[in-house]
């Protein structure tokens, strides 16, 4: 839910930068046709006419852009629901539908009416000697228009700065997610399921097992393989409450752990780290039963005591920890690894088997090699997928990459819309006084000096709408720091790269109008007027 209204955010940011922005430019255009407006008025053209006439317009530019969006949109589910990779509920069944559409020419009137008010409202209480005066070739433009447009840019600047505060602040956390130690290393550990039967049987079972191992092990290159009936951030279950034995049954002596049935070498072939013993293929219904458990859950049942060798209990079974594992990320990369418990797969009953193979071999060439052994040993084994364990962990983590790839896309979205804001109205100044800058360099003003006024004014737009963005950052940055992961809300760094990347953007964009003012030629501007 906090990751949707978020979202929502960020696409209302965009399209509030978007109707500014083509406010700025309406309101320019309409500047410029004063004095038509100001000849139809004095024609008896009533000022709601005049207004309707640029809503017109600017209905006309909502309506066209919606119809292209929708266009983008139809594309854009359409990818997005044959993505298997984004484990994202219900994504399959995203469509563009009745409602989508009319949400759609909802927002486009909404929008439409948004920017095409403003410059309707200002050019239509104008009158008929104001508009003749500040629509005259070569004349500078208007005190009122200037102070407008400028607040517009900066309006538009501090929404672009909040989205890109925002989207930094997501990205840093998702790199913070993909630092987290996991327990194992998915690199070089790859998966494929195994399909046997048993016929219930332990000792078929472990003559099955043993030889699926074995003949993988025989593999060129293969450093470890084994076999578990769940893997870490898939499925997932647990039989019941552990706790030490002898210790009273209490809310903090043990809880319910999740449970895995595995073979000897499958901690080594997920590159976890085992301290004790692993299981060997004595470990069968005739021997004690044993139990590898987690760190944590080994500091939650013998806080002062080292784990191995004592006794936990789970129901009436009683259970001989011969090795303890590091903690591996069960559910999720970003919650807590909990308690975990490893059983043999000759003394439980396993729910699947999952082959876990450790090589150096790129999959798409270790793959045939292992798929040609398994089929060798049960011509029936399904042509299932060879899976690399890095992407069970993509998969895992792909909702979050997703939701910052989005809000990204809008950040980057909402940058370029103010720069060419930005550029919009500093190249239409320069335009409108291009007389006055040609009077200036007449009488002596470099090139330099006007470039620097020229950019001075890009700046100091800029740096309006940056207070004013970073201040409804830092109150903004609230309401997603549950969505955060190790990352402050108020993260400095952050901040100064994003105001940073706003800055050189905003000075970009004005130079190119800074540029071309200083090349205009005195002469040509006070002929030309």
């Amino acid at each position: 839910r906090r990751s949707l209204i978020v979202l929502w955010c960020a696409v209302g940011l965009i399209l509030l930068i978007v109707c500014v922005n083509l406010s700025n430019l309406l309101l320019a255009r309409a500047a410029s046709r004063s004095k038509e407006f100001a000849m139809r008025s004095a024609l008896g053209a009533s000022r709601g006419r005049l207004i309707r006439q640029l809503l017109t317009e600017s209905v006309t530019l909502s309506m066209a852009g919606a119809a292209l969006g929708l266009i983008f949109a139809l594309i854009g589910t359409f990818y997005l629901a044959h993505q298997g990779s984004i484990a994202l509920p219900l994504l399959s069944s995203v469509t563009v539908d009745g409602s989508a559409l009319a949400w759609t020419l909802l927002v486009a009137l909404a929008a439409a009416i948004t920017f095409g008010l403003a410059p309707g409202l200002r050019m239509s209480r104008g009158n008929l000697q104001e508009a003749l005066k500040d629509g005259g070739h070569g004349a500078t433009e208007g005190r009122k228009h200037e102070r407008l447009r400028s607040i517009l840019v900066i309006a538009e600047v501090a929404l672009a700065c909040v989205l890109l505060i925002g989207a930094g602040l997501l990205l840093r956390s998702f790199l913070r997610v993909l630092d987290v130690d996991l327990g194992f290393q998915p690199s070089h550990a790859y998966t494929v399921k195994v399909d046997y039967d048993d016929h219930n049987k332990i000792e078929e079972r472990s003559a099955i097992l043993q030889n699926v191992i074995s003949r993988i092990m025989a593999i060129p290159s293969v450093e470890a393989a084994g076999i578990s009936d769940n893997l870490p951030m898939e499925r997932n279950r647990s039989w019941g409450t552990f706790r030490a034995k002898g210790a009273e049954i209490r809310q903090d002596a043990g809880g319910d752990a999740i449970v895995y049935v595995v073979t000897p070498g499958y901690f080594r072939a997920m590159g976890a780290q085992l301290r004790g013993r692993d299981f060997t293929w004595q470990d069968d219904k005739h021997r004690e039963d044993v139990v590898v458990i987690t760190e944590s859950m080994a500091r939650q049942l013998w806080p002062n005591q080292d784990a191995i060798g004592q006794v936990a209990v789970m129901g009436e079974d009683n259970l001989r920890v011969i090795g303890v594992v590091s903690d591996m990320h069960e559910t999720s990369v970003e919650n807590a690894p909990g308690a975990q418990a490893y059983f043999s797969t000759l003394q439980r009953w396993p729910e699947g088997a999952d082959l876990v193979i450790r090589s150096s071999v790129p999959p798409e060439q270790l793959a045939g090699s292992v798929m040609h052994t398994l089929r060798e040993i049960n011509p029936n084994q399904p042509a299932v997928e060879f899976r690399p364990i890095q992407q069970v962990v993509d998969h895992a983590v792909s909702p979050r990459r997703f939701f910052v790839a989005l809000v990204s896309a809008f950040a980057s979205l909402g940058l370029i819309l103010a720069s060419l804001g930005i550029y919009g109205v500093i190249s239409y100044s320069v335009t409108r006084q291009t007389q006055e800058i040609g009077i200036r360099m007449a009488l002596g003003a470099s090139a330099g000096r006007v470039q620097a006024d020229v950019l001075g004014r890009t700046v100091r737009l800029a740096g309006a709408g940056i207070v004013v963005g970073v201040g409804a950052s830092l109150l903004l940055a609230r309401g997603i720091a549950s969505l955060l992961f190790h990352v402050d809300p108020n993260d400095p760094p952050t901040f100064a790269n994003m105001i940073l990347l706003l800055c050189v953007v905003a000075v970009v964009a004005g130079y190119l109008p800074a540029r071309r003012a200083s090349r205009i030629d005195p002469m040509v501007a006070l002929r030309n007027n």
